[in-house]
């Protein structure tokens, strides 16, 4: 497909909140004038730091506020005070915006209810993500496109996904944002790349305010963040955000109409196409399965009676048995088809894609017993795509739940229980939720709370419920920050304790 992105000033007319800064700056690329701005930086996390980098290099003057004091972080004040950055560490300084402060560059973790946010909000003071900054960051002139995905569940494996089809095109790409590559690393890499596939999590979404990508995706939205953005309404708007300023395709979950739904209140350039994924039959403008085909009824020539075969289903190996998997696929094809990548190189993109660690991970198989690392589950749709692909299962479930209710969970689930194994701070929850729509279900609760140990005994208790056929499986519906450093640390562990079980099947 040849199409030119269009300028950032036909795109103003779509951003009613932009103003220049100060009446008369109109900061849309890197070489505008950025010299003298005076610029709060929010974090001295990865983004942070390269936030507070970019901006000295221009010119800016830089103020770096950080509740937290790390060795890491210590390291990085010394380089930035280095390049002229001023730092201060500790909650003190992060209630108010310093007078004369023009723009606040945040981590994205930062809730909007922040009193620091909601000072600069009161102030009139621009606030900005770091992903806003990188979109203001391109070059005036060759700047790569974006490709944006977001979701509740799935972000991380389609935006990989989408990378490996782009590279398999032989195009120069790479997967950034809230996964891989730092999005200002990438845009300011000095080897230029020829698109970036940008995954944008609902934080990111809300502190952004004119990026306008060459294509964009909603995978799925389920309740998820409701404690960060206040409601699943506010939670549910944000995800619609990646949709705002779309040039040339918006893709969209035809299984979740939520996602249309969002699609159809967004502003996008005029041309804009709506492209379906599905895992059923697609209906023109779709992609879908046909049989056994992943097939493209959207960039054909003839889509309202003919089909582009993409790939066939064991072109994803084992993990084609996940339904969520292949709508993933589904999805990453269609954007990917949406910049020009022709169905060859889909297919290879695909076979060639390796699963993110901790998604759906066939860790061994134990005297008949296989188990499965999804620790990545960390709410409940994600828990219930992951249950959904085994039977019988013996659930390890367990962690922070954030307010989500497992109740529709369990009651769905059911069926295909062998037993379940709770930890974590919530497990009490889930324990109530399979006594009341699961009665039948063996059920134990890790007493242990040190991380190591409570994951031992975990799998004890599992081990004693599994027989030869069924699955042990880690899909916790929950976060891990009650007991392990992160959902990674989490499958670590689970599969760690694993390989030392011994007797694994040849």
């Amino acid at each position: 497909m040849e199409r030119q992105p269009v300028t950032d000033n036909e795109l103003w007319p779509l951003d009613p909140s932009y103003e220049p800064l100060g009446g008369e700056r109109d900061l849309t690329h890197r070489d505008a004038d950025w010299s003298g701005l005076s610029v709060l930086v929010v974090g001295l996390g990865v983004s942070g730091f390269a936030a507070a980098d970019a901006l000295l290099e221009r010119g800016a003057t830089v103020r770096v506020v950080s509740r937290d004091k790390t060795d890491v972080m210590a390291e990085r004040a010394q380089i930035l005070e280095v390049l002229g950055a001023e730092i201060a560490f500790g909650a003190e300084h992060m209630t108010k915006a310093p007078e004369g402060t023009q723009l606040v560059v945040t981590s994205p973790g930062v809730p909007p209810t922040d009193p620091l946010m909601t000072d600069a909000a009161e102030r009139g003071i621009p606030v900005w993500g770091e992903v806003e900054l990188a979109w203001r960051m391109r070059p005036r002139e060759g700047a790569a496109p974006w490709i944006t995905i977001t979701g509740t569940n799935g972000k991380t494996t389609a935006v990989t996904m989408l990378e490996s089809i782009l590279q398999a095109q032989g195009l120069r790409a790479v997967a950034a944002g809230n996964v891989g590559m730092p999005i200002m690393e990438a845009i300011l890499d000095p080897q230029p790349f020829d698109v970036i596939a940008v995954e944008l999590s609902t934080f990111q979404l809300h502190w952004s305010r004119s990026v306008s990508p060459y294509a964009s995706c909603l995978l799925n939205v389920a309740p998820d963040h409701v404690d960060w953005h206040g409601s699943y309404e506010e939670y549910r708007r944000q995800k619609g955000r990646v949709f705002e300023r779309t040039q040339v395709a918006c893709v969209y979950n035809v299984d979740d109409s939520t996602t249309e739904a969002l699609l159809e209140d967004a502003e996008v350039v005029e041309g804009c196409r709506a492209i379906g994924f599905t895992l059923g039959t697609p209906a023109p403008s779709m992609v879908g399965i046909v049989e056994d085909v992943l097939a493209d009824r959207a960039f054909v020539e003839e889509r309202r009676t003919s089909a582009a075969e993409l790939a066939i289903l064991s072109d994803l190996g084992p993990s084609a048995a996940a339904p969520h998997y292949v709508a993933d696929a589904l999805a990453a094809a269609a954007l990917a088809r949406s910049y020009g990548v022709s169905p060859a190189a889909v297919r290879k993109g695909l076979m060639e894609y390796s699963p993110q660690p901790h998604r759906m991970a066939l860790v061994a198989t134990v005297d008949g017993v296989r188990y499965v690392n999804d620790s990545k589950a960390t709410n409940p749709p994600a828990a219930a795509a992951s249950l959904a692909a085994f039977e019988p299962v013996v659930w390890i479930a367990g962690g922070l739940l954030k307010g989500a209710d497992v109740n529709d969970l369990v009651r769905e689930n059911a069926a295909r229980l062998r037993g379940a194994v709770l930890l974590g701070r919530d497990r009490d929850a889930i324990a109530r939720a399979l006594a009341e729509h699961a009665p039948d279900v063996p059920v134990a609760l890790v007493e242990e709370s040190e991380p190591e140990a409570a994951m031992t005994q975990a799998l004890d208790h599992a081990r004693g419920m599994a027989q030869s056929g069924d699955t042990v499986l880690l899909a916790p519906a929950a976060a891990s920050l009650d007991m392990y450093a992160s959902y990674g640390a989490r499958g670590d562990a689970f599969t760690r304790i694993v390989e030392t079980l011994g007797g694994a099947d040849a």
